[in-house]
């Protein structure tokens, strides 16, 4: 697996899947004929067409002109392409012609909901038709890492930006370009030895990073400060802390590079216990509970 590729991936689709709300889904019996066409036209049209137009013209038109070994290829990318409804487009045109934004919503969530199920079927299918053989597994772990984690990530994302993160978020992602763009001014500006700078200055990618990671565990202290939870703040610190240090064991070869990701690896596991219990918290309907 090619991880910055697929990183990178995820840096494109995760803040267009942030404007998905699956609250929109009981707008549908609303647009029940508009739904209908959607859902014909990405599920009954769409692939079977894109399938047909990849045999007529990579196989047919196109294939005196293309390496012989890669075609299968080409119509593979066609598939997996025709397969996943666009939903960045949806939303830009929807804006651009004007559209109901709740018809927009509720499609595009329906759209992604069914994707999750049966985008893995449908394009082994397909595949299977063109006499292309991908393992199952690959196809799954697909969907997984570039549909149902992107999709988890984002509500997650759009979760805490609709609470209080959207000033967070901003301020971190400031922070993190200042020291990615400006660090090197920023470690000039504390020492004028330059042994001193240059021991400093490969430490500058993990300084950008740790506010991008540390924000969401500071965000979710004030919502359990506010709520009196000092126990369970308490509880994630420890498991944070004995996890961090067993990162920084095993990363101890990597010396100051290994200490830095032990740090992150800290914040991070911070940051998802707080809202792991959070949300143990809401489902029990348990955040203002007269005794902890």
């Amino acid at each position: 697996m090619n991880i910055p590729v697929g990183l990178l991936i995820w840096v494109m689709i995760i803040p267009m899947l942030v404007k998905v709300d699956f609250g929109a889904l009981q707008e549908i019996k609303q647009h029940v004929r508009g739904i209908g066409v959607t859902l014909f036209v990405n599920w009954a049209v769409k692939p079977f067409s894109m399938a047909l137009l990849g045999w007529l013209f990579i196989r047919q038109v196109f294939a005196p002109f293309l390496p012989a070994d890669q075609l299968d290829s080409y119509i593979a990318g066609l598939i997996l392409l025709a397969a996943a409804p666009c939903t960045a487009m949806v939303f830009v045109w929807s804006r651009l012609t004007g559209g109901d934004p709740l018809f927009t919503l509720s499609q595009v969530a329906l759209n992604d909901s069914i994707m999750v199920l049966a985008f893995a079927p449908l394009v082994a299918f397909l595949l299977g038709v063109s006499a292309i053989t991908v393992p199952w597994d690959t196809l799954l772990t697909s969907v997984v890492l570039y549909i149902v984690i992107p999709v988890a990530i984002a509500q997650a994302l759009r979760r805490a930006l609709l609470v209080a993160g959207g000033w967070s978020l901003l301020g971190s992602l400031l922070f993190a370009l200042l020291f990615l763009l400006g660090g090197r001014l920023f470690i000039e500006l504390q020492s004028d030895i330059m042994e001193v700078r240059n021991a400093a200055y490969p430490y500058l990618p993990h300084l950008a990073l740790l506010p991008l990671i540390a924000v969401w565990s500071y965000l979710l202290d004030g919502l359990f400060i506010g709520a009196t939870r000092a126990r369970e703040m308490r509880d994630a610190m420890l498991a944070s802390v004995a996890l961090g240090l067993v990162f920084g064991a095993l990363l101890q070869d990597l010396g100051n590079h290994g200490l830095w990701l032990a740090l992150l690896c800290f914040m991070l596991m911070r940051g998802l216990s707080l809202a792991i219990l959070g949300w143990r918290l809401q489902r029990q309907d348990a955040w203002l509970a007269t005794s902890h």
